[in-house]
């Protein structure tokens, strides 16, 4: 458990640089163009967000925390067009530059370390599938929302045509 607590820790504090890094793949990546949708500011912030207060979110925050936190994300992206889709892969993305970061940083120098490190990568695997759940459906309750709000639109509409 110490290692994971001083792997946790390093992310933190490098978590601003780890952002900063995320950005220019973000950035270039082929597989996020209508992300680009997002202000670079607002999705470097919420990553520097997520690697700066990591060890609350892996051991300090319940699953309703990670739930409400990412339906409003998953929501504000379904408004900002961006398909849902990119919206997981942003997040998958965000995920595989902090391992590789963690694999470029780190060292075992003994066996029981492993162990340590196996913790911290089950609870990183379980807070990003938590994650990519309640994007996808804040995403999806927001779209559903849209939908019925063009319907009822639509209805309107046409009983105003129907009633001249």
């Amino acid at each position: 458990m110490m290692l994971a607590y001083r792997l946790v820790r390093l992310i933190e504090t490098h978590s601003e640089r780890l952002a900063e890094g995320l950005l220019v793949k973000w950035q270039a990546c082929e597989r996020c163009q209508d992300y680009k949708k997002v202000p670079p500011q607002e999705f470097r912030q919420r990553v520097y967000e997520i690697y700066h207060n990591l060890g609350e979110w892996l051991l300090g925050k319940k699953e309703e925390d990670i739930a409400r936190r990412y339906t409003e994300i998953g929501a504000r992206r379904e408004a900002q067009g961006v398909p849902l889709s990119q919206l997981i892969f942003a997040i998958v993305l965000v995920r595989e530059h902090l391992w590789d970061y963690l694999k470029h940083e780190t060292t075992l120098e003994r066996p029981v370390e492993a162990f340590g490190e196996l913790e911290l990568l089950q609870l990183l695997e379980q807070f990003f599938d938590r994650a990519i759940y309640y994007a996808a459906l804040g995403y999806e309750r927001a779209q559903a929302a849209h939908t019925a709000g063009r319907e009822e639109a639509e209805k309107g509409m046409a009983e105003h045509v129907v009633g001249r």
